[in-house]
């Protein structure tokens, strides 16, 4: 399993939005092959930072399956124009299960 940890920075007074936007984006993302879950957490100190947290089956069931895909564009399309920059995106898996 793999996780896709996205670092997205919004604009200031947007959150709500944002969040609401997200929150329509899951049925996509839980429908796209391979993807199991998908949790959004925001920095308490930075609250402009949030970080997009997808569990995948294999790094390309996201960068090439589901990037490709329409459910990616429509992702882009509902939380894209919320984005001050492209998110950073970096791909880890766990070594030491908790």
């Amino acid at each position: 399993m793999i996780t896709e940890m996205a670092q997205i920075e919004i604009r200031e007074g947007e959150a709500e939005a944002f969040e609401a936007a997200v929150a329509r984006a899951v049925p996509i993302f839980l429908a796209a092959d391979g993807c199991h879950d998908i949790r959004l957490v925001r920095s308490e100190e930075l609250p402009t930072r949030y970080r997009l947290l997808v569990e995948w089956e294999t790094v390309e069931h996201h960068t090439e399956t589901f990037r490709g895909s329409e459910g990616f564009a429509r992702w882009r399309e509902l939380a894209g124009g919320f984005f001050v920059q492209a998110p950073q995106v970096e791909h880890v898996r766990d070594v030491l299960p908790g």
